[in-house]
């Protein structure tokens, strides 16, 4: 059974998360395991230090919460905590790993009164170095049973039709609607075609997979804004994206990907290429 995780830093963005994936969990049939790390610095701690004190709160406050919310996971599935020290999409990510954890959660904006909490920060970075996929999910975006509706844009890069098969298992699983939509910020007819040729093996695919599936296209200077309006529009509750990292050491997500997450109220799936992809 591979799990959820959830990164945690005890603020009003990451209490959300927890909530964010509890639906989820109950569909995939999956735990969840929340994850809280100690960061080294000590000045850059959610505590003011890390101390044997700090864990010992940490551990209160994920009682405290499994309490709460351990009892709207379905029967036969669990919610447990790990806590960790280091840096925290560092941690995050080699929890994951050694979980063979499909799915990470975070919360964005996560500034809490006048104390901002490692999430707010740490989102961009565990999205970048996490092996799996990463949903990020406003703290102001409402709890949902459903997910009725899918945004999956595609563009003429070759990577774009990886997020494709985690995508169309979270639609069959949710019954969801996927819209399909090509962009472009180009009006070259010759550069548009890569993008289009690429919507239509996306389409045939989820056909092929039995998910009901609608198709747009659309050319604009400001993808992002465009691509975000769309998705308004059509109420989403998912808008899945690709990484985009243009250097395997490069530590800043894509441009695009990483304007999605800051200005998304929806939230955002992001997927990393793969060196060796097939699409079956």
């Amino acid at each position: 059974m591979q799990p959820i995780v959830v990164a945690v830093d005890f603020s009003t963005s990451s209490i959300h998360a927890i909530e964010y994936a509890i639906p989820l969990a109950n569909k995939l049939k999956c735990d969840i395991i929340l994850v809280w790390v100690d960061k080294i610095s000590s000045n850059e701690s959610l505590y003011p230090d890390t101390s044997y004190q700090n864990r010992n709160e940490a551990k209160k406050r994920f009682d405290e919460i499994i309490l709460q919310f351990g009892k709207k996971m379905n029967k036969g599935l669990k919610m447990e905590f790990k806590l960790r020290k280091g840096k925290v999409f560092h941690e995050v990510d080699t929890l994951a790993k050694s979980l063979g954890a499909l799915l990470v959660i975070t919360g964005t904006h996560g500034v809490s009164g006048f104390e901002e909490f490692w999430i707010g920060s740490n989102a961009f970075r565990i999205v970048t170095y996490a092996s799996s996929p990463v949903i990020t999910v406003r703290h102001d975006f409402e709890i949902k049973k459903s997910m009725e509706r899918i945004v999956v844009p595609v563009d003429g890069s070759s990577e774009t039709i990886q997020k494709l098969p985690f995508v169309a298992r979270l639609a069959k699983l949710f019954k969801s609607e996927v819209h399909v939509v090509a962009t472009h910020s180009s009006h070259l007819n010759s550069i548009q075609r890569i993008a289009e040729k690429y919507l239509q093996m996306s389409v045939a695919y989820f056909q092929a997979n039995d998910i009901h599936c609608v198709q747009d296209s659309m050319v604009s200077n400001d993808v992002t804004k465009a691509l975000l309006q769309y998705a308004v529009n059509v109420k989403a509750d998912l808008i899945a994206i690709m990484t985009e990292q243009e250097t395997p050491v490069n530590i800043l997500l894509g441009a695009q990907a990483q304007q999605m997450i800051n200005q998304s109220s929806i939230p955002i799936l992001s997927v990393h290429p793969q060196e060796h992809f097939c699409l079956k």
